[in-house]
């Protein structure tokens, strides 16, 4: 098999963020707490995003730079693995809410960088 390169799991984050986007649009936190269809999909995604930072910072730990509060992204998506039974949907939607626009837009200045 072989390696993906570094864009690929950055294209795989900013995918991961729009599909998060996408599902929240237009929903409050009451919507979020009253679907489990919907926690399932975003915490399937943040998942995504944490697991593909991780395999982006083993090829390129340069990259840490540039995403901010990246050893916490990987360590949200490892709560939600391992840990899932004492995770807040609350801290999950405050992450959809106060944190992801910022991975976004770091993402995106990452692709453009790489061309």
């Amino acid at each position: 098999m072989t390696q993906r390169d570094v864009r690929a799991y950055l294209l795989d984050i900013e995918q991961a963020c729009g599909l998060i986007v996408e599902f929240t649009a237009e929903k409050s936190l009451a919507d979020y707490l009253a679907d489990p269809m919907l926690r399932a999909a975003v915490e399937r995604q943040f998942e995504i995003v944490g697991e593909a930072l991780n395999r982006a910072l083993d090829l390129d730990p340069g990259i840490a730079a540039a995403v901010t509060e990246s050893p916490l992204i990987i360590a949200f998506r490892n709560r939600l693995i391992h840990g899932y039974a004492t995770v807040a949907n609350e801290t999950v939607w405050g992450v959809v809410q106060g944190k992801l626009p910022t991975l976004q837009r770091e993402v995106d200045a990452l692709l453009k960088r790489l061309g």
